[in-house]
């Protein structure tokens, strides 16, 4: 039985200190932490994610903020702990200058990540592996959306991402159950705002519950609703040295038809993570028709599958948790645009899509890129390019555009508070 509106009030605030927060059973891996078979409350969770009600849980809807709510209450009847807060959400405002915001069309307003913790125990307990996946998708259509005449058409996002938003769910019940209190604090993180541009996860590493550089690994949960022939994905292995090995030795009791990319960068929130230099796992059991278009319904998902996953991600999250090394990380340079996907000259930054401090932010540069060769780093202000001011994302773009490559243009940059002039020699767009 589901706890009291009053209960559940009081667990949301306090997390796993109460009792009658319908914390963990431990009757078994085959049981919920209400007491429920877990495939079928993998099955109530995703249904009530991927339903009408929840108008696709776009940013700026009712429908995305119940969707919040409910994953709080999820937390607390799993006993997860709140994160040294009095509730379980990390709430922010989006401004609607930022670039991702504004290219949407999306008015200013209060969104918020979902986190909770099961604290580790001893000398690493200060130290973090965190668990994560975006609870947001397209609410009624617009850019994002693959469905030509969908506007205004809710699009319930099952494998985008309510499936990877139960796995999270699934992975704490797991590792709940089996009462082993990790060396290193596990931390689980429901996203918000990541199909407007990897806000919620960009929000999270800017104000992490334990510190970026505490913080050995991140796996994180994208659409691992459709598993077909137990053929697994997991992205980003390039960015630790120890990952092949150690994934290897986590699907050898699991059998995944287990196929590995070692690119860590990607339109997903563990990039937010490897930005900040934090080794990346992000589980994927691949795309299909369905994606971004109104038909991705809860009834496709492979439920034995998502529970299958959310295993292999319990077991993962458990040999990061407890083993005594930390991960050797590597720091693998972004690959270049694609050629074709704009014209002009290019700089290789990667801008914060999350702000607009009257100028472009950026969260880092390409290694090796005319950026990097001037010297301009993350954390960098752009305001100024040639004889172009920059207030914007569109400003930048249409400064890029004014040159061709191998112009030689001076950069102004903000960097703690103070203007920098610096020389670069520009690239060419997908070169």
């Amino acid at each position: 039985m589901l706890p009291t509106a009053k209960t559940l009030a009081l667990c949301i605030g306090l997390g796993a200190a109460l009792s009658g927060c319908g914390g963990a059973q431990h009757a078994g891996v085959a049981t919920t932490a209400t007491g429920a078979p877990s495939i079928d409350r993998i099955e109530m969770d995703l249904r009530y994610l991927a339903d009408d009600a929840r108008e696709g849980r776009g940013v700026g809807t009712a429908g995305l903020d119940s969707a919040a709510a409910y994953l709080a209450r999820r937390f607390a009847e799993l006993g997860l702990e709140t994160p040294g807060t009095v509730t379980y959400t990390q709430p922010f405002r989006l401004d609607s200058s930022a670039p991702a915001i504004a290219h949407a069309g999306v008015k200013a307003t209060n969104v918020m990540n979902v986190v909770g913790l099961i604290p580790g125990s001893g000398a690493l307990a200060r130290e973090a592996v965190v668990i994560g996946a975006h609870y947001d998708h397209l609410g009624l259509g617009g850019p994002g959306s693959l469905d030509p005449d969908s506007m205004g058409v809710v699009h319930n996002g099952a494998d985008d991402n309510a499936s990877g938003t139960v796995a999270l769910l699934e992975t704490a019940r797991i590792l709940r159950d089996r009462r082993i209190t990790p060396a290193r604090t596990l931390v689980f993180v429901a996203f918000t705002a990541e199909e407007l541009g990897l806000i919620g996860s960009t929000h999270y590493v800017k104000n992490p519950v334990r510190p970026n550089e505490a913080t050995i690994a991140m796996i994180n949960f994208d659409m691992v609703g459709r598993l077909r022939d137990d053929a697994l994905m997991a992205i980003g292995t390039g960015s630790a040295s120890e990952l092949p090995v150690l994934l290897d030795s986590v699907n050898s009791s699991l059998g995944f038809a287990l196929k590995t990319v070692t690119d860590p960068w990607g339109r997903s929130d563990h990039s937010s993570f490897y930005s900040a230099s934090i080794p990346v796992v992000h589980l994927f059991t691949d795309t299909h028709p369905e994606y971004h278009r109104t038909s991705d319904d809860w009834e496709a998902i492979n439920l034995e599958g998502v529970r299958k996953v959310a295993r292999f991600a319990a077991d993962l999250a458990t040999a990061l948790a407890t083993r005594m090394e930390r991960l050797t990380f590597v720091d693998v340079p972004q690959p270049a645009p694609v050629a074709g996907g704009g014209y002009g000259a290019s700089l290789g930054t990667i801008p914060d899509m999350s702000e607009s401090p009257g100028g472009v932010l950026l969260t880092g540069v390409r290694s090796g890129s005319p950026a990097d060769a001037a010297g301009i780093k993350g954390g960098d202000i752009i305001v100024q390019i040639g004889e172009h001011d920059v207030k914007d994302l569109y400003g930048m773009t249409d400064a890029l555009r004014a040159h061709k490559p191998g112009d030689v243009v001076v950069i102004g940059v903000m960097r703690d508070g103070k203007r920098l002039d610096l020389t670069a020699t520009l690239g060419r767009r997908g070169g």
